[in-house]
């Protein structure tokens, strides 16, 4: 099993280093910094590239569930966002601006249960039938009985769940659908693989920035400038402990991103602090675990990813003919030909959909090269007739 089958649907890929202009302006001049310059992994605000934010509360027999949502623009169709598995909206920032400034579009980036500032009753329940319906739950509840032209846009799962509510016509007034780098073939070959993966990855970091570099530096996002917003959303900092072998399991867990030799000295003051726990009473062995914990590693990641497991199927099986099916205008974007299978390809040599493959990209395509996802799904909505160009833009139009 190859390490991209195994990240292609929860987002995470091998290293490589990050190439020139490869995302937004911001981050290609950082990225291409020379040796002796420290990049900036401190977070930055949803607010630079959202206009604003909104809880939008959908109301249901046993209660209230409240969805984050990010928005921005005031005319033309609403783009409806969906993110990948363990992202948020936040993944959508960079997007968001390179997109309202070529065409004339609104854009809604929502947080799905479970995940980012959404907070539901039942957020364990991540099912694609439950993340489907809550999709057009949020659009009712914004927009009424009428609501505006509509594409929906997802990435991975997000992109999943986007097929799921098109073809269950939860959104009536749906013109578009965008899946981003999601295939049911190569998903379902990466699911069983799946659990060691994630198991590879730290479970604490000590700092917001520790999380963005580490992001980057795993390949995760290969972009600074969307890592620094995008990474806020998915990590949170850590409630309380419960047991002494639960905390130490976190500390043993952590991956540094620091110099080789500060790795040295924190490994060996990491194992003198263990030894000199030693023979302590137990519960004093919780408190230091804890307070050691709380100090020392205080962000942990916001969804636990392993526990979704038994949705993993029903988000991906039968996904290409969901798609093939839905009579409305169809993009993928993929980060390689090799992901198509078997009825996609079917499916675009009898000209069903539009693709457009975007290389030297990871799996978070969308963050990784957000004006060239800006400029497809553009181009898409240009040539559908779907919304206007503004500040001169000019479609190019893909060779498949």
């Amino acid at each position: 099993m190859s390490a991209l089958e195994k990240s292609m649907h929860l987002g995470r890929l091998p290293s490589r280093p990050p190439l020139p202009g490869s995302g937004g302006s911001q981050s290609g001049a950082k990225m291409r910094m020379g040796p002796g310059r420290k990049r900036d992994f401190s977070p930055v605000p949803w607010s630079q590239y959202f206009e604003s934010m909104e809880d939008v509360e959908v109301e249901n027999e046993t209660g209230k569930d409240t969805f984050r949502v990010y928005k921005s623009g005031s005319e033309g169709p609403v783009l409806l966002l969906l993110h990948g598995g363990g992202h948020s909206a936040l993944s959508w920032a960079v997007f968001t601006a390179a997109i309202i400034s070529r065409v004339q579009c609104r854009i809604v980036a929502l947080d799905l249960r479970g995940h980012g500032e959404t907070k539901v009753r039942n957020s364990e329940d991540l099912s694609a039938e439950t993340m489907a319906k809550d999709v057009g739950n949020v659009v009712e509840a914004m927009y009424g009985d009428l609501p505006p032209p509509i594409m929906l846009i997802g990435h991975s799962m997000g992109g999943a769940i986007a097929v799921h509510t098109a073809s269950s016509s939860l959104v009536p007034s749906l013109l578009g659908l965008c899946m981003i780098d999601v295939v049911e073939g190569t998903a379902m070959d990466a699911l069983n693989s799946m659990q060691n993966f994630l198991r590879g990855r730290p479970k604490t970091f000590k700092s917001l920035e520790n999380a963005i570099e580490w992001s980057v530096k795993s390949g995760q996002i290969r972009n600074l400038e969307s890592a620094r917003v995008s990474m806020v959303g998915q990590v949170k900092q850590c409630e309380g402990i419960t047991s002494p072998e639960g905390s130490k399991s976190i500390v043993e867990g952590i991956i540094e991103e620091e110099e080789e030799d500060e790795e040295g000295s924190e490994l060996v003051n990491k194992r003198k602090k263990e030894d000199d726990m030693e023979g302590l009473p137990s519960e004093t062995q919780h408190l230091l675990f804890f307070y050691q914990t709380k100090k020392d590693h205080p962000y942990t990641w916001r969804i636990e990813l392993a526990k979704t497991e038994k949705y993993w199927d029903g988000w991906f099986r039968g996904l290409s003919n969901l798609f093939l099916s839905c009579p409305i205008p169809k993009l993928l974007l993929l980060a390689g030909v090799d992901r198509l299978d078997k009825d996609l390809t079917i499916g675009q040599m009898q000209g069903k959909f539009q693709m457009q493959v975007l290389p030297q990209c990871g799996h978070a395509v969308h963050e990784d090269a957000p004006d060239k996802v800006a400029e497809a799904v553009a181009t898409f909505l240009i040539r559908h007739r779907f919304a206007e160009p503004i500040g001169g833009f000019q479609c190019v139009f893909p060779g498949c």
